[in-house]
């Protein structure tokens, strides 16, 4: 066993869940925060937990998707599309370490039977952006010098990282996909830390690893989560289907007690959202997390209130797709 899962192994049997929890407000989820914690569920859960490395980012990071369930079918929840949007990160990570423990020992996961997840898997991307998370939370030093200046200059010459969302190359992942990208505004014309759109959709590394995983697991609804806001966004030219999303979405906001988006005359789209409904024609939902907090991340205060609203979402959402699919 390599020396690395060895010190692991040996932190794990020290490691209570008193610790854990006490670790969870201490400071901002990174991503070596997520790769520990993956790696130790790789140890702990090896016939519950699917792990799979679905690309990398610009600078080299690992995207990671962990598969939860034995299901054939599946659902899909992604995290941190955003740079400042780490506390979804947080929040998938639990969920997926909520749910796999249950799962193991066979228990309820709240009103949901744990072998739900022997008919529907899901399957966790908890951050999709590490490059962005790693600028955010001003870890300048896990950058090359050359990268450093040029994250400077697209952050308006600051210093500052905290409003950061873009990835490493400033490009704004949530404004990357080919759904309605031709309208999305070109105000931000230059790689920034926010907005800009790219000269082209499906440009961005991130973006095109989590299409094409997209299209391989071809899961029955999707879920992405951002900050901020507590609101649920369901609906971009859902057509035929409008009604059957909209009931999904609104059992979502009585689970979260989030606010139901109401859907605009003409929608911007260029999001994961509005590609994955308009390619699948399937539930999609944008799931937003926490009070508005402007240009910045929210407080680690907030998150025990945000897991309280959200905890059950993955179940609810594979308990919606097992309905779905066992009608047709």
């Amino acid at each position: 066993m390599p020396k690395i899962l060895l010190c692991l192994l040996y932190l794990f049997l020290l490691y209570t869940p008193e610790d854990a929890a006490a670790a969870e407000l201490d400071r901002p989820y990174s991503y070596q925060s997520q790769v520990l914690d993956l790696m130790e569920l790789r140890l702990k859960y090896k016939k519950e937990l699917t792990f799979r490395v679905i690309g990398t980012t610009h600078s080299g990071r690992k995207i990671w998707a962990v598969k939860l369930g034995k299901g054939e079918k599946n659902i899909l929840l992604v995290g941190s599309h955003h740079g400042r949007e780490w506390m979804t990160s947080m929040l998938l990570t639990k969920m997926l370490k909520t749910y796999t423990e249950a799962y193991a020992k066979g228990t309820p996961i709240g009103s949901f039977p744990s072998d739900l997840l022997n008919k529907v898997s899901i399957w966790f991307v908890p951050m999709l952006n590490p490059d962005g998370v790693t600028i955010q939370q001003k870890e300048d030093s896990e950058f090359p010098f050359w990268d450093k200046d040029k994250i400077i200059k697209m952050n308006n010459g600051s210093s500052d990282f905290t409003r950061w969302k873009a990835n490493g190359l400033g490009v704004d992942l949530n404004r990357q996909y080919p759904a309605g990208w031709n309208k999305l505004d070109r105000t931000t014309s230059t790689p920034s830390y926010q907005f800009y759109k790219g000269k082209a959709p499906l440009e961005a590394q991130e973006v095109i690893c989590l299409v094409k995983f997209v299209k391989k697991i071809s899961p029955k609804i999707a879920g992405a989560y951002h900050s901020a806001g507590r609101e649920i966004f369901w609906n971009y030219h859902n057509g035929p289907y409008t009604k059957r999303d909209r009931a999904i979405a609104k059992k979502i906001t009585k689970m979260t007690g989030y606010k139901l988006s109401k859907p605009v005359r003409e929608a911007v789209g260029g999001g994961f959202t509005d590609w994955f409904i308009t390619e699948y024609r399937r539930p999609a939902f944008t799931i937003e997390i926490s009070y508005l907090v402007g240009e910045n991340h929210p407080p680690l205060s907030v998150f025990p209130e945000e897991w309280k609203r959200n905890r059950l979402v993955g179940m609810l959402l594979a308990n919606e797709a097992y309905k779905l699919t066992s009608s047709k």
